[in-house]
């Protein structure tokens, strides 16, 4: 059960004087204690994630209204979004209110993991009644105030107001006596009806960091500063389990401005989210370390990795999947049965490779360790995990430890893991506590990242006469993100297994997914969209093959594959992944799937007549809660270059808060997804990362970047029911639409991403 909690008289809490009105909200899982310390109860999450923070919203006598936003700020919107949604509850006028970002704190705010497109889809309605409380504890303090019935009070644009008389008064100015006053129960609340809404729902609010970011005036993590600051640098071990045989630093001692040659152990696999180890160089500027790394003369010890050849290993990927030997993950009727029997059996392969997230901004953190304390700025998205592992690291208590979270330059799940910052820790206690902000390069983060995992995916289907599936067979082979947390396992987690596999919701009679094992060679971590990206390349590819060999259209086809409008429980098909509540309330909507196909097809003019080597291709996903369809337009030139006029993609997260957010964020998926589709991968020979820098691990630049994308916003604007993600779910149908495009341009196949040279061979 959710409860509210006046923390007026403890508003140290959030750095705000006497007078100020400060209410706190936690949400499911919560005790109903009302005085800290707080116990926390059941996990949430079905994965074990905890989603059960105190919230903070704050009016300070001068009437500033201050949000506490728990999660992190990476170009998503989630500061803006939380606060508006905040503020319209409240009556607030927008232009007297701010944000202020939590520290990592689980006791006080809980998951601050920014990760799964779940900020706003769990917190939008949290988030109104702690606005709705607020304002309806000023309407009775002024109704007491003036001792007329709370019923007179009307609260409009950070004023209170009696109804038949010319009485008024401004929020700041009833803080004090409203921070007096008990919370409203949850029941009593009164929240705006959606033509009330002032905020939500608008689409040109913008950024609330906007101004510090056009003028420079805002602090990522790489811009963090301290007095007596030092910079450092690290080499890490090149191939993975590596470990420093010897070196010799004698060069780099010699460069100008390096202070010390630092050696730092290698963990133990799994390493979870610690630091590789290697040899660090600490000096008084960033460029002098640099120098002084290039100077370092390092024997490495090789690691059980050393091997791991991408071409190699896709060729063991291509057997298991080929030979069966994996465990059943999925099985509806008998699919086996039903393929020797069809009249037509088609089977393909599709491949994609490492991924690396490549933010704008390369992980960086400034630590200094003090008094038995040690305190942090850094660029993370979970920074009460970043909290515990600097806790465990440096042998302190999280009490001790205090995570300053800056805004992100990028993230995608990068800095989930605070391995960089646990660096600077370690360097900061090895300089006596000086401050040390470890920055990594370009080349760091593409050698030493937490990959996207490289995937094999093997489908084969029955077709009956008139050729539609009556079998469907997929077997995936890929490392698992549980790799990084256990030592070897081999079979994907179930929450990846969920991402468009087990719950994949065709009207096919007879299916049978498979897992077969996969050793994860690198570390394997989570990636936008996640285990996403592989499925639905590898479905909507196969379902577009197959509406070819029956001589249907695509869209026709797939529509006939989706089936009839129907309600899908997706916790019944092993998808672990959304749900914190009861799951009916979650279903996966073929209807909703199919009008955004509808929708998408339309707008992009789906049938039209189409130039020679230019196409349409579409393709459509289901995940986290959201349906998107895509529709992408290409060109391909004599010589085998692609060019992408437009992209039309429909999406339907259920209610819009924040629809200038929600188009960023799908037009900030299509580029991803064009890198992608076109021209990213992280390779490995003898065990290294064969991408150095932007010259070799391409993602999009204007030229190749779509010239057009039109985002369309679909579905009821019924704010009562869930939310979907917005984050994440843009990005899996972009570029099976781009595969799926370039053969009706050039009916050329292509299977294995990214599509680099292949349409030159």
């Amino acid at each position: 059960m959710e409860h509210l909690r006046n923390v007026s008289r403890r508003a140290v809490l959030m750095g705000m004087g006497a007078g100020a009105l400060v209410l706190s909200i936690g949400l499911p899982g919560a005790a109903q204690e009302p005085e800290p310390p707080l116990e926390f109860g059941a996990d949430a999450m079905p994965h074990g994630w905890r989603d059960d923070p105190t919230i903070f919203v704050a009016i300070d006598p001068d009437g500033t209204v201050t949000v506490t936003v728990h999660r992190s700020e990476m170009g998503q919107g989630v500061r803006v979004s939380m606060a508006m949604v905040v503020a319209d509850e409240l009556e607030a006028d927008w232009n007297r209110v701010q944000v202020a970002q939590a520290p990592g704190d689980e006791p006080r705010f809980g998951n601050q993991d920014t990760d799964g497109s779940r900020s706003l889809r769990h917190f939008f309605q949290p988030m109104r009644r702690a606005g709705a409380a607020a304002r309806q504890m000023l309407r009775e303090a002024a109704a007491a105030e003036w001792g007329v019935p709370v019923e007179e009070i009307e609260a409009q644009n950070h004023m209170l107001r009696h109804v038949g008389s010319d009485r008024s008064v401004g929020y700041g100015e009833m803080a004090a006596r409203a921070a007096e006053a008990e919370i409203p129960h949850r029941q009593s609340l009164t929240l705006k009806t959606p033509e009330q809404f002032r905020y939500i729902g608008r689409d040109d609010i913008g950024l609330i960091d906007n101004p510090d970011i056009v003028m420079g005036t805002t602090r990522y993590g790489i811009d963090a500063k301290a007095d007596g600051m030092l910079y450092a640098v690290i080499a890490r071990p090149p191939v993975l389990g590596g470990r420093v045989a010897s070196h010799d630093d004698t060069a780099a001692l010699e460069v100008p401005g390096v202070r010390r040659v630092v050696v730092l152990e290698a963990p133990a696999l799994p390493s979870e989210f610690q630091p590789l180890g290697g040899v660090a160089v600490i000096a008084d500027n960033t460029w002098a370390a640099m120098r002084g790394r290039a100077a370092l003369q390092i024997e490495w010890e090789g690691g059980e990795h050393g091997s791991y050849d991408s071409e190699a290993f896709r060729a063991e990927l291509e057997r298991a999947a080929r030979e069966g030997e994996g465990i059943e993950v999925r099985n509806q009727g008998d699919a086996p049965a039903a393929l020797k029997s069809a009249a037509t059996r088609v089977e393909a392969e599709y491949y994609i490779p490492h991924l690396a997230q490549a933010p704008m901004e390369p992980p960086a953190a400034l630590a200094q360790i003090r008094d038995g304390k040690c305190e942090v700025w850094a660029c993370v998205q979970a920074p009460q995990v970043t909290r515990v592992r600097l806790a465990e690291k440096l042998g302190l208590t999280p009490e001790d430890v205090t995570v300053n979270v800056t805004l992100l330059g990028g993230g995608f799940g990068r800095k989930s893991k605070p391995d960089f910052v646990l660096e600077a820790a370690v360097l900061s206690r090895e300089m006596d506590g000086a401050p040390v902000k470890v920055t990594w390069t370009r080349e760091d983060d593409l050698h030493h990242s937490f990959f996207h995992t490289v995937s094999l995916e093997r489908l084969e289907a029955g077709l009956d006469e008139s050729g539609h599936p009556v079998a469907w067979l997929h077997r995936t082979a890929a490392p698992t993100i549980g790799s990084i947390f256990a030592p070897d396992p081999q079979q994907k987690l179930p929450f990846e297994l969920g991402m468009g596999l087990t719950n994949m919701p065709l009207d096919v009679p007879n299916v049978r997914a498979e897992n077969p094992q996969a050793q994860a060679h690198a570390r394997i971590g989570w990636y936008r969209s996640v285990s996403n990206i592989p499925h639905a390349f590898a479905i909507q590819s196969f379902i577009a093959e197959l509406a070819h060999e029956a001589g249907r259209d695509p869209r026709d086809y797939l529509l006939e594959v989706i089936g009839p409008a129907r309600h899908i429980n997706p916790i019944e098909m092993g998808d672990v992944w959304n749900y914190g509540e009861d799951p009916a309330r979650y279903p996966l909507d073929t209807g909703r799937l199919r009008r955004v196909i509808e929708v998408a097809t339309e707008a992009a003019g789906w049938g039209r007549q189409m130039p020679a080597r230019s196409g349409l291709g579409l393709a459509a996903h289901y995940s986290f809660l959201t349906h998107v369809a895509v529709v992408a337009e290409v060109e391909v030139s004599e010589a085998g270059d692609v060019r992408i006029p437009r992209v039309d993609i429909a999406v339907d997260c259920g209610a819009h808060v924040n629809p200038d957010r929600i188009r960023s964020q799908m037009e900030g998926a299509v580029v991803m997804g064009t890198g992608q589709a076109l021209m990213s991968q992280i390779t490995f020979a003898d065990g290294r990362v064969q991408q150095d820098n932007f010259d070799s691990y391409l993602v999009p630049r204007m030229e190749t970047a779509p010239r057009q994308i039109r985002v369309h916003l679909v579905g009821a604007q019924d704010y009562d029911r869930p939310l979907g993600g917005v984050g994440e779910p843009g990005l899996p149908p972009v570029p099976p639409a781009i595969i799926n495009a370039i053969f009706a341009a050039t009916g050329q196949r292509i299977r294995h991403l990214p599509v680099g040279d292949q349409l030159r061979a």
